[in-house]
């Protein structure tokens, strides 16, 4: 009677026991929390990556998103292997004239897997994969070259900044209606492209988004909180103050007005704010391209932490930009811009173990 008793019992404890170990053994295996780490080296030419989205086996990043490209091959946008970083294939932009400058900023993907992109030439581009191939087609038209409103005439669109820039569409992101939000870094605007596309309408503008000083960079990273009742957007330079970089939220609503306008974050040592992402907590990952630090923002703004390369990594954070999480590893991928230092050793997809899947992006 008593090994009758004591034999399910035994089962029992050894079986907790091996549960026990293969978690213990799991944990083993994760890096620790902040640990960044090279996943995919990107081709030096074009270089200057700064997009990257996440969908399905692959990672797409896009680039070149600089200056002093006339002259040099197309903007493209390399595809690697989401699980080990290899190299798959890229995807060259067709049609640019490419005596003059050409870039390509961020992207983003839909529920279909097509990937858009912003051209500075060619409006906002749509690529379809067929097969080992993908094809190219213009899904909006460029962003329209805004007269300071110092200047226009009663009525007309016009951009609220002290200088009269060109526009140069940075980063993109859907909500769940299909609209696409696009920032304007030299405009101080984000325009707004309706479900399918065609010719992107003035959504929000402020004179808070103008850049300023040796950067003068305004409007840059965009994405919606999880709870899809805000837009979060970055500022990198302020033209009134150029050491300050500033996280604003909006309401997620047709027509948001200045009184609506709020700063959940300020950096104030000339940072460099550039791009979102946030996790399923509802913290905010900031890449600062200047300090070459991810920050995290609680979800009342108050900075939780920072994290930065460790001393002798082989591939340090430089002017990290695009940065999208990864729902499989639990990590953050960050791509090494590598604006100020051009090294092109430092042209890269990063890899931060986080310990989240993140908050998954509208793909409509």
């Amino acid at each position: 009677m008593f090994h009758r008793a004591v034999k399910p019992l035994l089962s029992l404890v050894i079986s907790f026991a091996l549960v026990a170990t293969i978690a213990i053994a799991g944990l083993a295996d994760q890096p620790p929390v902040g640990q960044i780490t090279p996943l995919a080296s990107v081709p030096a030419a074009p270089g200057f990556p700064e997009g990257v989205v996440v969908h399905g086996n692959y990672i797409f990043v896009s680039g070149a998103a600089t200056f002093g490209t006339a002259g040099k091959g197309p903007s493209a946008v390399q595809v690697f292997d989401r699980k080990t970083g290899s190299h798959v294939t890229t995807i060259s932009v067709a049609g640019e004239n490419l005596a003059l400058e050409h870039a390509l900023s961020n992207i983003a993907v839909d529920g279909e897997g097509r990937i858009y992109a912003l051209s500075t030439q060619l409006g906002l581009l749509r690529f379809t994969r067929q097969g080992d191939n993908y094809t190219q087609e213009t899904y909006g038209t460029l962003i329209p070259d805004l007269p300071r409103c110092a200047d226009a005439a009663p009525g007309t669109p016009c951009s609220p900044t002290q200088f009269d820039f060109p526009p140069i569409g940075n980063d993109i992101v859907f909500d769940p209606d299909g609209y696409a939000y696009v920032t304007d870094s030299f405009q101080a605007t984000v325009f707004r492209y309706a479900p399918g596309g065609g010719a992107p309408q003035i959504w929000f503008q402020s004179q808070l988004f103008e850049g300023g000083g040796f950067f003068p960079f305004g409007t840059n990273g965009i994405r919606l909180d999880p709870g899809r009742g805000h837009v979060y957007i970055a500022v990198s330079t302020y033209s009134g103050a150029p050491n300050v970089g500033t996280i604003y939220r909006l309401p997620l609503v047709s027509a948001p007005v200045a009184a609506q306008l709020e700063v959940f974050h300020e950096y104030t040592f000339s940072e460099v704010p550039d791009q979102l992402a946030f996790d399923s907590n509802g913290k905010l990952y900031v890449s600062l391209a200047l300090s070459n630090q991810i920050s995290v923002l609680a979800p009342d703004g108050a900075e939780v932490t920072r994290y930065q390369s460790a001393p002798g990594d082989a591939i340090p954070l430089d002017a990290p930009a695009g940065i999208a999480f990864d729902s499989r590893s639990k990590s953050l991928l960050i791509v090494n811009h590598a604006l100020f230092t051009a090294d092109p050793a430092h042209f890269a997809v990063l890899q931060m173990y986080v310990g989240n899947p993140g908050n998954p992006l509208e793909t409509p």
